[in-house]
């Protein structure tokens, strides 16, 4: 949890300074790209975070990746910060926190939808347009199937839910029998 709290600020102190030189999207961009990279080389990950390897020799690693990658150098230091301050093993966690503060603020909000069977992309985009009129922003959708719901969908949006299926119907229809009301 403290590593949680930990990513979070770095990932907001990069998204104030990016703020500031209308560079957060490009920093998104290398962050993620960087997140990426590390995510589907785990040696290279190893390179950076063990510590039975010599310090200097695993930042000598990391420079030259950065240089590479030839990303802006606010993006280079920050990763070299993230080195020296012994946090670069959080780069998954703080890449990911930036992206969400990212579309916090581009006005994009995350929503996850789950349908008992698969939906037509017709009825996608007329759900994704709905919890955009709703919520008054952009709204990125994720979609998943879960047949244990029997029929309809379930949508989480920020701290939102809203349950259309069939199983939490019957599940509610079950307790007001149970309490001997009617229905």
């Amino acid at each position: 949890m403290k590593n949680l709290a930990v990513a979070r600020r770095y990932a907001k102190a990069l998204l104030l300074i990016g703020k500031e030189n209308d560079q957060a999207e490009l920093y998104r961009e290398q962050l993620g790209s960087f997140s990426d990279l590390i995510a589907q080389n785990p040696q290279l990950e190893q390179a950076f975070t063990n510590p039975l390897y010599n310090a200097a020799g695993r930042k000598q690693v990391l420079v030259s990746v950065v240089d590479m990658l030839d990303f802006s150098d606010v993006v280079r230091a920050f990763l070299l910060l993230l080195f020296d301050k012994g946090r670069i093993g959080l780069i998954d966690s703080i890449n990911d926190f930036y992206q969400k503060l990212a579309d916090e603020l581009k006005g994009v909000a995350l929503a996850s939808m789950v349908s008992a069977t698969e939906l037509s992309s017709d009825a996608v985009e007329k759900i994704r347009e709905s919890l955009s009129k709703l919520t008054g922003k952009e709204v990125k959708l994720e979609v998943k199937q879960d047949p244990e719901l029997i029929g309809g969908v379930v949508t989480r949006i920020g701290d939102l839910v809203l349950d259309g299926s069939v199983r939490t119907q019957l599940l509610n229809m079950r307790e007001t029998l149970k309490r001997g009301e009617s229905v």
